[in-house]
């Protein structure tokens, strides 16, 4: 019996290295990918945080467009992996356009200084709205999409890629709700959590009557 059981462990453990030896030539390119968009990410703060960008006006400036290529490869990097392991359609598009928004605002477009309804400080507010709620949303959807297939026991509901993007956009729109408040000069912490429990208070109610198409 002994030498049986050592017969199957061993069986077992070679069976698992085979595995390992399978799935890390797949995992490298998921790797590089990885580092390469955190390189690129970690690239565009430092140019955002230190290169002083507003202070070139031009569009094509060359800091400018190393700016724009670091922003935009990316925000590519990041979201097409997902997009197509998850398939999660409209992804990449959502978060490669609002990083781009909403980076390009905080790098060249002048801070508001008066509030929401005051020319041309609108502009700005829609912008930074914008921006947030398409990054928000892209960003928290593939995480949104994953925690579905815990959290609910309907194979449906689990796969609903629909609900994915709602709840996604939820939190997106919750976001940009508080840029708004922000140029309402009323951003406190009651009304994002009254904010908070209207949007979670509709999704029960979608969750409630809405069907899952998966």
């Amino acid at each position: 019996m002994s030498m049986r059981r050592r017969m199957t462990t061993t069986s077992e453990q070679r069976a698992k290295l085979d595995l390992d030896r399978k799935s890390s030539p797949a995992r490298r390119p998921a790797l590089l990918l990885a580092v390469a968009a955190g390189l690129c990410w970690a690239s565009a703060l430092a140019l955002l945080l230190s290169a002083n960008l507003e202070a070139t006006h031009e569009l094509l400036a060359p800091a400018r467009v190393i700016f724009y290529a670091l922003v935009l490869v990316a925000g590519l990097l990041t979201f097409v992996p997902f997009q197509r392991q998850l398939g999660l359609p409209g992804l990449a598009l959502e978060g490669v356009v609002g990083s781009f928004l909403l980076l390009y605002t905080l790098a060249f477009v002048p801070p508001p200084t008066a509030w929401l309804l005051a020319l041309p400080d609108t502009t700005v507010y829609v912008l930074l709205a914008l921006g947030l709620f398409w990054c928000i949303s892209a960003a928290a959807m593939p995480a949104i999409h994953t925690l579905g297939r815990w959290a609910f026991r309907e194979r449906a509901r689990q796969y609903d890629l629909r609900r994915a993007r709602r709840q996604a956009h939820e939190l997106g729109l919750l976001a940009a709700l508080c840029v708004g408040l922000a140029g309402l000069r009323v951003l406190t912490p009651v009304p994002v959590l009254l904010l908070a429990l209207i949007l979670g208070v509709a999704e029960l109610l979608f969750l409630s009557f809405v069907e899952a198409q998966p």
